[in-house]
């Protein structure tokens, strides 16, 4: 049969992908007649492993899958970048897996599983709850090990790696109103994504305790588009502050503020949530919330590894510290 899966072979057999992994991996560990049972199953279904799957008595190499949305964004880049170059230390094998929103989730995690791949980091934080709900019980019923590389799913026993975007937000928000800024609006996205929503929350406690009313306007990553609501933005409201979600979209804020005569940071303090390459290279130079996302990568691996060895971990929920770097767009 073409394209035979771990999937095909469990379901023939009528066990567990989990079975299927040990009759491959470990066949002393099952039963004489599962083993055999299953063995038969693959002959004739002729299965056949990628050729440095798991359990191969040939092969040498860990492969670890990265589960993820797009490369196309700054931070990301920097995730990959620590994620890769504790991969080197190991000798890992890396496999790369995009899935977008509008795919069919089940299926694009039968994919991923299928290539036998020793651990997953999963790094896409645009799905929503429920997609994160099917994505993680493929992997949890597959017996895959598997850390959140910033990105935030609700399960104790899930691991993940990122900052507490919760504090980090609020301590700023906090900074611009000692700072006398009142009318402070957080951009966000459109799009819900995980940490962002751990953003908002942040945001929107700090401005509470303060008795002002949060301000959240949602645009997109594109400057095409945001432009053009940044633009429509200055015609009825107020603003001396703002937080943006990523650092491209405060830069975007800035560069429309200015040619609507608007001074940064005299008139309006600008802050990223992010501290991309990018923050350096705007005029004026962006304050930002540095978050460590280069570390989170590495750690990620670091932790996924302990898991993969079946090490002990004290702590599967790591959130690392985070710092603020004042720059040219505040005043303070």
């Amino acid at each position: 049969m073409a394209n035979t899966t771990i999937y095909d072979v469990a379901g023939a057999a009528k066990v567990s992908l989990a079975t299927v992994s040990r009759v491959m991996n470990n066949p002393e560990k099952v039963n004489p007649e599962t083993r055999e049972k299953v063995l038969r199953v693959i002959k004739e279904l002729g299965y056949r492993p990628n050729a440095i799957a798991r359990g191969l008595a040939s092969r040498k190499t860990t492969t670890v899958g990265i589960v993820m949305a797009d490369v196309s964004r700054a931070s990301t880049a920097q995730l990959l970048g620590g994620i890769i170059d504790i991969a080197k230390r190991y000798q890992y094998s890396l496999k790369l897996f995009s899935i977008g929103v509008d795919e069919d989730i089940a299926d694009a995690m039968r994919t991923v599983i299928a290539e036998q791949v020793d651990g997953i980091l999963f790094l896409n934080d645009e799905l929503d709850k429920e997609q994160m709900k099917v994505a993680i019980d493929f992997i949890k019923d597959a017996q895959i090990p598997v850390v959140l590389s910033n990105v935030f799913y609700d399960e104790d026993d899930v691991p993940m790696v990122a900052i507490n975007y919760d504090a980090a937000v609020y301590d700023m928000t906090k900074k611009m109103l000692e700072y006398g800024r009142k009318n402070i609006y957080l951009f966000s996205t459109v799009r819900r994504y995980s940490i962002n929503a751990h953003k908002e929350a942040g945001y929107i406690d700090a401005m509470k305790e303060a008795g002002l009313e949060p301000k959240i306007f949602r645009t997109s990553g594109d400057v095409s588009i945001n432009t053009m609501h940044f633009t429509e933005f200055f015609k009825n409201e107020k603003i001396d502050a703002v937080l943006a979600v990523r650092d491209s979209i405060a830069i975007s804020f800035m560069n429309v503020a200015q040619k609507n005569n608007m001074r940064i940071p005299e008139d309006i303090s600008v802050v990223g949530l992010q501290n991309t390459k990018y923050a350096i290279l705007s005029s004026p130079n962006l304050t930002c919330v540095d978050t460590p996302v280069y570390d989170i990568g590495a750690v990620s691996m670091r932790l996924l590894t302990k898991f993969m060895k079946q090490e002990e971990v004290a702590n599967n929920k790591v959130l690392l510290p985070y710092r603020f770097i004042r720059r040219e767009s505040t005043n303070s």
